[in-house]
């Protein structure tokens, strides 16, 4: 019997391989004669315009014949790069045109239809069907239903179907390896499968195996905030990239990918993942980490790394100010205060003409402050430009009657002259015209900058207003409310001012920073963008998501994330959702938990769900493998040595094996240790890195959302995590392991791990 639907399904196959390739065929003879008549009109292109050009009617008809002529241009242009396009999809569905088989009997219908799904739609004639795209609605029969009824969202509505077969198709190389039908097989075989293959330096898209939870997260178009909680390795950033494309393909026409733009934890992770989409067939979204998008913007400020960021350590009551900072109420009150400064406490700075004052900054705060109360920052800013370019234009006649405008002039060779009139003008038969002339560009020119300081705003002080805004806290907060006293908060303003001083800032106060600059100057928030996603969200703070949703007003926001991982937010991150969630309509926000992990074993799974709070609810997939093991030593050394023994083992069943460290510092000790052993390893320092295969050494804040063969948990002792403040970035770390986890711990084991039944890990003491 499963031979003779083996063959049964071959023969299909072969069928649909044959139109693939004819369709190929046909599709590169249509670019060679795309490409042929667009070289063909270029060439003859002045020779197919009718040049009149002595009267107005033989202008216009000109302008016509040219405009005929770029449009045939246009048009095989176009016709190019579709079959250009089209090609490109033929070849991805060449050798693996589909994974997937359906049969369901459609209500009011007479007959059982047959649907196969692939990477990409694919038709024999535009009314026959042979390959369903998986974004396409029927395909989501595949992916939410078992055996039986269900109902699915068609264009024309909500459609009843029963199915009465589900098959899973493995192909290779134009055979079909395997097939799985889920009325015979417990679980998702097709799944597991994939799951037991090795890891990659690059994400691979995961449409063969979607989940029912995954596929709602995919084709959701109603939220305007959609939050996904997800366990470590439970595909909430593999399902994400998959919502990506499916929004391109839904909105195409009206939606681009440079209207997408995805905020990833960092630059290592944007390298890992930026192949799922073009693996697809599509361009991938505009993409950065937060880091990179603040720091793009103040050039001339050093903005804290994520590397620097986790090494920080405050004490209480610094910890209090910086939560203050980041928190939703401190948002507000950075539009309260910059509302204030329509009436006053704005800080300008003189404009100066070589080093000597041009317009006083009492002068600018004048005029800026005449305007009525009905005009605001914007406006207010803008007439103030205009009322100082009047000032320097009056200034600008006056001074062109100067001596030392004279003997600028009499001074001018030959050659200064022609350089003159080669960029503003010819030369004039009038004296005194050329003479203003000379006398105007000369001033204009001499004044260069002090134009440039009006135009671009340079006599605001935004270092002095920020500094301004934080000496005033006290006087428009209750810091009591944060449990913050007048003198703690004052001491984190000076720290502020010294930073800035040596031309640095802190995570915390860039946003603010960026945020009060864009309310005093104006600037206009991104309205092109149309979907916003965050990765990893669990390590923004509030302000950073309010200050992202005034960037960008009508983006659809999709945060995912897993608040059991937050490393820099600890306390705050369980109460990041509900201050979301006043940011956005109730009825349009919606939320979906994913609890179920597939990257790790079942063994992993059980292990690390006891590290954190609510672990009970992380369910473990069905996939079974080693016991992880604790390796208790009493010395580097013999961590090392330890170390050694585990590589060696990974390195035998050709596992990548990941190193990870708490800190930056321990990874180069450990990097430089294993070299002295005569072991090869990568040491990951910076974001902009890229993973490779065998063995690399990892700071913890670096591995966030990757995931590796086998991981090794260096020094997990007492020592290095003494309290439960670590207890996530330990379930981080070990969350990174899809088949082998260890664990070395120079000297006492941290009591983290107390919670883990013995008989769920192996212990090996030196």
């Amino acid at each position: 019997m499963e031979n003779s639907i083996k063959k049964s399904e071959q023969k299909h196959l072969d069928f649909v391989e044959s139109k693939i390739e004819m369709a190929e065929v046909d599709a590169a003879k249509k670019i060679k004669k795309a490409k042929g008549d667009q070289s063909e009109i270029q060439k003859n292109f002045f020779n197919d315009v009718r040049l009149k050009t002595s009267t107005y009617s033989g202008q216009m008809e000109t302008g016509v014949s040219v405009r005929q002529q770029q449009q045939l241009l246009s048009e095989r242009e176009n016709r190019w790069k579709n079959a250009a396009r089209d090609l490109g999809t033929l070849k991805r569905l060449d050798q693996n045109p589909y994974f997937a088989r359906i049969d369901f009997h459609e209500e009011g219908e007479k007959h059982t239809e047959t649907i196969y799904i692939g990477l990409a739609s694919f038709t024999d004639n535009p009314d026959d069907y042979l390959v369903y795209d998986w974004r396409a609605p029927i395909s989501s029969i595949y992916y939410d239903s078992g055996i039986g009824q269900m109902t699915y969202d068609s264009p024309a509505g909500p459609q009843k179907v029963d199915v009465k077969l589900k098959r899973q198709i493995e192909i290779k190389d134009g055979k079909i390896e395997t097939i799985f039908d889920t009325d015979e097989a417990l679980g998702d075989n097709l799944l597991l499968e994939n799951l037991s293959h090795q890891s990659d330096t690059k994400m691979k898209s995961i449409v063969t195996t979607i989940q029912k939870e995954q596929n709602q997260i995919i084709r959701d178009t109603d939220s305007d905030l959609l939050f996904v909680q997800g366990a470590a390795g439970s595909g909430k950033t593999a399902a994400v990239l998959q919502r990506i494309a499916y929004l391109l393909y839904r909105y195409r026409g009206n939606l681009n990918s440079g209207q997408v733009i995805l905020f990833s934890p960092n630059q290592l992770f944007n390298d890992y993942i930026n192949e799922v989409l073009p693996e697809l067939g599509e361009q991938n979204m505009v993409q950065m980490t937060y880091y990179q998008y603040t720091n793009r913007r103040v050039p001339h400020l050093s903005v804290e790394t994520v590397g620097e960021r986790f090494t920080e350590t405050h004490e209480k009551h610094q910890q209090k100010v910086v939560d203050f900072k980041n928190s939703l109420d401190f948002f507000k009150l950075v539009g309260k205060y910059a509302h204030h400064l329509n009436k006053e406490n704005f800080q300008f700075k003189d404009i100066k003409f070589e080093q000597n004052v041009f317009i006083s900054k009492e002068e600018i705060s004048e005029i800026y402050y005449r305007f009525n109360q009905n005009y605001n920052l914007r406006n207010r800013l803008e007439a103030t430009k205009e009322e100082l370019s009047k000032i320097l234009n009056r200034h600008i006649g006056s001074e062109m009657r100067k001596k030392w405008v004279e003997e600028t002039i009499e001074g001018l060779d030959q050659q200064q002259l022609q350089a003159i009139y080669a960029k503003f003008g010819e030369s004039m038969d009038n004296p005194d015209k050329e003479y203003n002339f000379l006398a105007k560009k000369i001033v204009q020119n001499a004044f260069r900058n002090v134009k440039k300081a009006i135009t671009r705003g340079r006599f605001v002080s935004i270092n002095r207003q920020f500094v301004n805004l934080l000496r005033n806290v006290p006087r428009i907060a209750d810091l009591s409310k944060y449990g913050i006293s007048e003198q703690e908060w004052n001491d984190g303003v000076e720290k502020s001012i010294d930073r800035l001083k040596n031309g640095k800032i802190s995570d915390a106060d860039i946003s603010i920073y960026l945020y009060l600059y864009d309310l005093i100057s104006g600037k206009r928030p991104d309205v092109h963008m149309r979907y916003l996603f965050v990765d990893e969200v669990q390590d923004y703070t509030p302000f950073q998501l309010a200050y992202l949703k005034f960037n960008f007003p009508r983006a659809k926001f999709t945060l995912l994330g897993d608040l059991n991982q937050a490393i820099f937010t600890h306390e705050s991150s369980q109460s990041l959702l509900k201050e979301m969630e006043t940011m956005f309509d109730p009825e349009k926000t919606r939320v979906i938990e994913l609890n179920k992990s597939y990257r790790s074993t079942e063994q992993i799974t059980d292990f690390t769900k006891h590290l954190i709070p609510d672990g009970s609810k992380i369910q473990s997939f069905a996939r079974t493998g080693e016991l992880p093991k604790i390796n208790v030593v009493g010395d580097v050394d013999s961590g090392i040595d330890s170390l050694k023994e585990t590589i060696q083992t990974n390195d035998q069943a050709n596992d990548t094996t990941a190193i990870i460290a708490k800190s930056l510092d321990e990874c180069k000790r450990v990097h430089e240790k294993l070299e002295q052993k005569g072991i090869k390893s990568t040491l990951i320092q910076t974001e902009n890195q890229r993973l490779v295969k065998g063995v690399i050494v990892v700071p913890a804040y670096l591995a966030k959302g990757l995931e590796f063969d086998a991981v090794v948990m260096w020094n997990g002792s007492k020592q290095e995590y003494p309290t439960e403040r670590d207890d996530q970035l330990v379930y981080t770390i070990c969350s990174r392991a899809m088949h082998r986890l260890d664990v070395i711990s120079i000297g006492e084991l941290s009591p983290l791990f107390n919670d883990v039944p013995k008989d769920e890990y192996q212990l090996v003491t030196k």
